[in-house]
């Protein structure tokens, strides 16, 4: 688990301005001038629902068409030439904050299906965006270490409490 490769690290960095264990949001130091904060901070919420579906956590498909409409309106060109062939990237004269949806639009784009690795973690008090290098791309957590231990203790002690109670229910 952890860092996206390029072009996709953008898209991490950008749902990782936020803390949601924390509410620490470091949006407005990420943005360039210009950009619309309160646009992109629903732009970036809708990023880490997407990445919550890369993970199996469902949302809505009214959710996935708001996203989707935030895409469209940030259109992309292809160019030709120069070391890296053929490449889409934001089409000319964009305002910056279409500019900014472009470029994620552009980076989920040239991704493939590297895109759907891109999960945000499970642990609801976390959803930190890591990219999930695991050989089946089933990751659920962040980190093993963390979030992923404090969800197996808590489904242990659910399980315990479930048995202590049977149990007794059972002795009567």
């Amino acid at each position: 688990m952890g860092d996206a490769p390029e072009p996709l690290r953008l898209v991490q960095d950008l749902v990782n301005t936020l803390d949601v264990g924390s509410g620490q949001d470091g949006l407005e130091a990420f943005l360039a001038e210009g950009v619309e904060v309160e646009r992109v901070r629903a732009f970036r919420e809708l990023l880490r629902l997407v990445c919550m579906d890369h993970a199996g956590m469902n949302i809505s498909s009214e959710a996935l068409a708001i996203f989707e409409d935030c895409l469209a309106a940030a259109p992309l060109v292809l160019t030709l030439g120069g070391d890296a062939g053929a490449e889409l990237v934001p089409a000319p004269g964009l305002p910056p904050t279409e500019l900014l949806f472009a470029q994620v639009a552009a980076a989920v784009a040239v991704s493939g299906k590297d895109w759907l690795r891109l999960k945000a973690c499970a642990d609801q008090s976390c959803r930190w965006l890591y990219y999930d290098r695991s050989p089946a791309g089933r990751g659920r957590w962040c980190s093993m270490a963390v979030c992923g231990s404090r969800a197996k203790m808590r489904a242990y002690r659910a399980r315990g409490n479930v048995s202590a109670v049977s149990s007794a229910e059972y002795a009567q």
